[in-house]
């Protein structure tokens, strides 16, 4: 499933680097997002939240990058399909144990 996004890609990257190449012309970071959000025709938090993305990966700041993320939510999804399958195939065998066993009355 892709999950549809309302700014293109290349808006994205474009509005991270001009803040990058502009951050020293505003008094604060704060202030050079605000700026370039504006023009851009996006909220201010959007754009800030794109900048920590693109810090984490590029690995100027801690914590798990997109692809991390991404290969994680994978296998969380795998693991949940496991799981689901693995209980339907404990109660199938629970089901013919019951139907082959000679000893036990049938229902």
């Amino acid at each position: 499933m892709v999950q549809r996004t309302r700014y293109p890609a290349e808006l994205r990257e474009r509005a991270v680097r001009m803040v990058v190449e502009h951050r020293n012309e505003h008094p604060s970071e704060w202030a050079a997002i605000c700026s370039i959000a504006e023009k851009c025709g996006m909220k201010p938090e959007t754009l800030r939240l794109w900048l920590r993305r693109a810090e984490v990966d590029s690995g100027q700041r801690p914590g798990l990058t997109s692809q991390q993320q991404e290969r994680i939510h994978e296998l969380e999804r795998e693991n949940r399909e496991l799981r689901r399958a693995n209980e339907i195939l404990k109660a199938a065998s629970a089901f013919f144990a019951r139907e082959l066993d000679p000893r036990l009355p049938k229902p």
